[in-house]
């Protein structure tokens, strides 16, 4: 099979009807690439590990209809991943048993007095508006993307979520609606090759061929992240993935809510800084800590996950921004309301501009676990990308803005 690197790799042009894929069997030289193979695969057949796929099965009931994702047994839901994704790809079993604990004592404290708002607004936060600079002249911003020049953007009040959306939130919204993301309606979605289970390995049928660690999984969905016999669980609290612009955009008209613009995406991750690179200043690691979940090693092969993850960490993880935001950089990448385009903030409106009105691609922001600044330094505040709006992957996910 042809490999052919892309210089975006944490899948920023992959889409579902754009990207082309290799449509032949994944060769050994192909599986070979997934350097020792997946790390949701090391949970072993212990006792605790059936009973954590137990709980995964209870906790998606009656969610997951009879002909949906995650067929096998529970020794093959344990095998698939479970929490154990969050674990780095070469990780022993023992430190996938410490994961859900690790996970509880990594996520940030509650709700601060700004989030005290009911009904709707549970969870928000509100932002009173004025002006800012949005877009960077930074030497390491990406003129292509459309992130400068640098300019002053004037935004009503809002309210924004604090965190993204969660796979208990969302399973709310299925559970309530009974609807059915549009990867579970295609029959598959993309994942990240070192996190797909050996067993799946054999079935894949087509990688992408710009980027070909995406893997397109039949069954994978945000119930089955990285495939069947795959669950949440375990991961209830982190974001969801695998959504779609559509997907998102649904669950937000639920909740009577809606998706923010890149406006205010960029307002809030700013946290109150003017012109900084990170949602928390200038320095990647201030004093030596991770402040985001992003790739540690060697891409697309290795990673450390010296920040404590190699999948998504949870929602609340690490400390929030200035605003009281958590993870506007890394972990998932998050939809927004806007079509995207490279240049139309160049002769817009600064008041409360809302992008094109018509485009071919949805809006990105924040980046995700899989970016690195040596191919895809986008966890920057004024970085972008974009994506169809029927496009689904293992990394990205949204938050939900309301008006004020």
């Amino acid at each position: 099979m042809k490999m052919v690197f892309s210089t975006c790799g944490c899948g920023c042009s992959v889409s579902r009807s754009a990207s082309p894929l290799e449509r032949q069997p994944l060769t050994e030289e192909a599986a070979a690439a997934s350097a020792g193979g997946s790390a949701v695969q090391q949970c072993g057949d212990t006792e605790a590990a059936v009973e954590q796929a137990a709980r995964e099965a209870d906790a998606l009931q009656p969610a997951v209809a009879a002909d949906g994702p995650g067929g096998g047994g529970v020794t093959d839901a344990v095998r698939a991943g479970g929490s154990c994704a969050a674990v780095t790809a070469r990780g022993t079993a023992a430190r996938a048993e410490e994961e859900p604990a690790a996970s509880r004592s990594a996520a940030g404290p509650g709700a601060g007095p700004a989030e005290t708002e009911t009904g709707r607004r549970d969870g928000m936060i509100r932002l009173p508006g004025g002006t800012f600079r949005m877009g960077t002249d930074d030497r390491e911003g990406f003129p292509q993307d459309g992130e400068g020049p640098s300019r002053p953007v004037t935004l009503d009040a809002f309210y924004l979520d604090a965190c993204a959306v969660t796979n208990e939130q969302y399973l709310a919204f299925v559970r309530d609606t009974g609807y059915r993301t549009e990867a579970e309606r295609y029959g598959w979605s993309f994942v990240f090759h070192l996190f797909v289970p050996e067993r799946l390995q054999p079935m894949v049928d087509a990688v992408v061929q710009s980027a070909p660690w995406w893997w397109k999984v039949d069954g994978a969905s945000w119930r089955a992240p990285e495939g069947p016999g795959t669950g949440i669980g375990e991961r209830m609290e982190h974001p969801v993935v695998h959504i779609s612009w559509n997907d998102a955009d649904a669950y937000a008209r639920w909740a009577g809510k809606r998706l923010p613009t890149e406006a205010e995406w960029e307002y809030a991750a700013r946290g109150g800084l003017e012109g900084r690179r990170y949602a928390w200043g200038d320095d990647l690691l201030p004093d030596g800590q991770h402040q985001c979940n992003i790739w540690q090693g060697t891409f697309p092969q290795e990673n450390d996950a010296l920040d404590g993850y190699a999948g998504t960490a949870p929602a609340r993880s690490f400390p929030p921004n200035g605003y009281g935001f958590y993870n506007m950089a890394g972990n998932v990448w998050e939809w927004c309301a806007d079509w995207f385009s490279p240049d139309y903030h160049r002769t817009t409106t600064s008041l409360n501009p809302a992008g094109p009105s018509q485009g071919q691609t949805k809006t990105l922001k924040g980046g995700s676990y899989l970016c690195h600044s040596s191919y895809c330094n986008r966890y920057r505040v004024a970085a972008r990308t974009s994506n169809t709006p029927d496009s689904s992957t293992g990394h990205m996910g949204f938050r939900c803005a309301a008006d004020a």
